[in-house]
């Protein structure tokens, strides 16, 4: 069936037809250099009918969380609460800038020390930078403070980190931007770290392991207190990789864990609207040792007047004290990676989310997180390979390649996703997975929800096998169908030009 396309804006200009008609100038007129006008330049005249349809039917082709289930595997595409972004929107906060005298933004203060001090509790560590501006430039902060601290130690030969095969793809980069080298750890056949072939990296060149746990096959890695012993017996530091912290929160604390720095993704776990590049924020928290190391500056609190004012509050009253708020310098801090403080809109939605919950509610969050995934694998497993056949946590990862299907790749299958209106998730990662489909359902699901993603991943399954076609040439009913991926990125289009 040949699609009907309705012309675009610049398709229906018409000379001398409006969309706003402006007031009588009430002021003098200023002279625009000639250089700034362009007789020649082709501005759609068109009405405002036609401009508010044209952009409402843009906005219906673009699919988002509001609209449907967006199982992004390790990516963590949950509902944002709309509240997170009313109190982003307070003018005690939209109006405040970064280089006003501490005396005049002390809330905003407040808010980013009771930030700090929440995270302190949610994972154990000792002391907490809210600086990093995303999960990735949090890596690589917390790669920094271990090379800074190491350093101090005199074990300047340390020049190796560990990364398991299951982790996080950014950890590499993060390392080698650091000036370290990377040695791959593997998997075993339970999808955990490999301890025989940690135990054959172990040197005295280790400056230590990053662990993404639970890792990007969805799995609490069973051996994860002993990795840590036996790094820490080789003298290394442990780097936890904090992106799926929204499967622990209120069960364990990576600190307990034998974690020594690790980065929060403020806009995945605690639910800062992400994706198409931002925004992000990556704190970073260390465990009591590394403290004076932190990126700074860091909000720390003063008490004003205690020693006054203690004893001399009358029966029955509490103590008059105050507190004041202040940006101070580690010891020996790593110095800035961000300009000013860090991303303080994500800081304000994150705290909104917590406060929200509190601590049973962030308990409630893993915990159905795990029961979405748990369930979602459930209902998919028999008929898609599951390479890791145990429990997971808050995703997992199946192959998207079918017995009865040979030719059908997970490609195709993400593709077909669209036609049942569910975004695909995550393809091709880990690589671990052969035809690798991760697929994170988040807390935020609903069992409707689930119900739907589960029958549309299993009726593709059949129609793989009777009509596979079908699938290669999915999707279906959208505006553009398959793209040249990498020709789009090596030969950019980057404007719409009228047919000549």
């Amino acid at each position: 069936m040949t699609k009907i396309v309705e012309p675009l804006i610049f398709e229906l200009s018409s000379p001398g037809r409006v969309g706003a008609v402006l007031p009588e100038l009430d002021v003098p007129p200023a002279d625009i250099p000639a250089e700034l006008c362009r007789a020649d330049l082709p501005l759609p005249e068109v009405s405002e009918v036609d401009v508010v349809r044209h952009f409402v039917r843009l906005s219906r082709m673009n699919y988002g969380v509001d609209l449907g289930m967006y199982p992004l595997g390790s990516c963590t595409m949950k509902y944002n609460p709309k509240v997170n972004e009313v109190a982003a929107r307070l003018p005690g906060f939209v109006y405040t800038h970064p280089y006003q005298p501490e005396d005049q933004v002390q809330g905003n203060l407040q808010l980013m020390w009771e930030l700090q001090e929440m995270l302190k509790a949610i994972s154990g560590f000792a002391g907490v930078s809210l600086q990093p501006a995303a999960g990735a430039h949090g890596e690589l902060t917390g790669i920094l403070i271990m090379r800074a601290y190491l350093c101090d130690q005199g074990e300047t030969q340390r020049d190796t980190i560990l990364i398991p095969d299951s982790a996080h793809g950014t950890n590499p980069a993060s390392t080698s931007m650091a000036g370290f080298k990377v040695v791959e750890i593997k998997s075993d056949e339970r999808g955990n770290v490999d301890l025989e072939h940690l135990k054959a990296n172990l040197n005295d060149r280790v400056v230590g392991l990053m662990l993404t746990n639970p890792n990007t096959l969805g799995l609490f890695d069973e051996h994860v207190c002993e990795v840590s012993r036996l790094v820490h017996e080789a003298g290394g530091l442990m780097y936890g990789d904090g992106a799926n912290m929204n499967a622990m929160l209120g069960i364990v604390k990576p600190a307990d864990l034998g974690i020594d720095v690790m980065h929060f993704n403020l806009h995945k776990t605690f639910s800062t609207p992400h994706g198409g590049g931002g925004p992000g924020s990556g704190p970073v928290g260390v465990v009591e040792k590394l403290v004076p190391y932190l990126p700074g500056p860091i909000v720390d609190i003063q008490v004003v007047g205690e020693e006054e004012h203690a004893g001399h509050a009358h029966e029955g009253e509490e103590e008059m004290v105050e507190v004041f708020f202040r940006l101070v310098m580690p010891a020996k801090s790593i110095g800035r990676v961000k300009t000013f403080y860090g991303h303080f809109g994500v800081m304000i939605r994150a705290y909104t989310y917590i406060r929200m919950l509190g601590a049973e509610g962030m308990r409630r969050v893993a915990e159905d997180a795990v029961i979405n995934a748990n369930y979602l694998m459930a209902k998919i497993k028999k008929v898609y390979p599951l390479p890791y056949d145990r429990l997971c946590k808050h995703e997992f990862v199946v192959e998207g390649k079918l017995k009865d299907a040979p030719n059908v790749r997970a490609l195709d299958i993400s593709k077909r996703l669209i036609d049942y209106g569910v975004h695909p998730p995550t393809n091709y990662f880990p690589l671990i997975v052969p035809e690798a489909l991760m697929i994170e359902p988040t807390e935020t699901e609903s069992l409707e929800s689930l119900d739907h993603f589960a029958d549309a991943m299993l009726r593709i399954a059949e129609e793989a096998k009777t009509n596979p076609e079908l699938l290669h040439e999915a999707p279906h009913n959208t505006p553009v169908s398959r793209l040249d991926e990498v020709g789009a990125a090596r030969n950019p289009i980057l404007r719409w030009k009228p047919a000549e």
